[in-house]
């Protein structure tokens, strides 16, 4: 499938959309070594961001939510990506596994850690807290809930306040990966 949604040089944004882009291209996903790239050589942004320029109300918030779900959080660099990377498998987004593989590499995961996830399997970690994060991040795929245990577990390890941040991240990547499916492109 082509993508449907052509990408919009940086010289034809309105004032709102303009706004949007700036938060995007010069917020904290800009800052720091780059994993991935949030344009092409003409400035169009790539992925689920140009997209976010349709509705600039709705995609400056969900910019930012993305954005606190990134740099905000108190998860570990490691638990995030590999949070991210287990709902780009189980919504087979090509987009979001290419980019936070890359974003992944950076933060520590091993080959076979990438190739674990990849495969929608929980690989081999020696951390506790990234045990119950990626295994929360499973349960909230396949079932939308947390039993008691899994609740349980996962707050021991990262606090409510990890639990909260890693179900919004969850819901967050879900929603990408439907808008780039919708808007990019993406085969299911």
């Amino acid at each position: 499938m082509q993508p449907r949604l052509a990408g919009l040089p940086p010289g034809e944004l309105d004032e709102e959309q303009a706004k949007v882009y700036r938060s995007i291209t010069g917020g904290p996903r800009a800052a720091g070594p780059q994993a991935f790239a949030l344009s092409d050589p003409e400035g169009r942004l790539r992925g689920p961001f140009n997209a976010m320029l349709l509705s600039p109300p709705v995609g400056h918030a969900v910019q930012a939510l993305g954005a606190a779900v990134r740099y905000g959080s108190v998860l570990s660099d490691r638990a995030r990506e590999m949070a991210i990377l287990a709902v780009a498998a189980h919504w087979n987004s090509p987009f979001e596994r290419a980019a936070h593989e890359a974003v992944g590499r950076t933060a520590g995961l091993t080959e076979p850690e990438l190739a674990a996830l990849r495969a929608g399997t929980v690989p081999e970690l020696g951390d506790p807290a990234e045990r119950a994060v990626l295994r929360a991040t499973i349960a909230l795929l396949r079932h939308g809930a947390l039993g008691d245990e899994e609740y349980a577990e996962t707050v021991s390890r990262v606090g409510e306040r990890g639990l909260f941040e890693l179900t919004t991240l969850v819901g967050y990547y879900a929603t990408l990966a439907l808008q780039l499916r919708v808007f990019a492109g993406e085969g299911p």
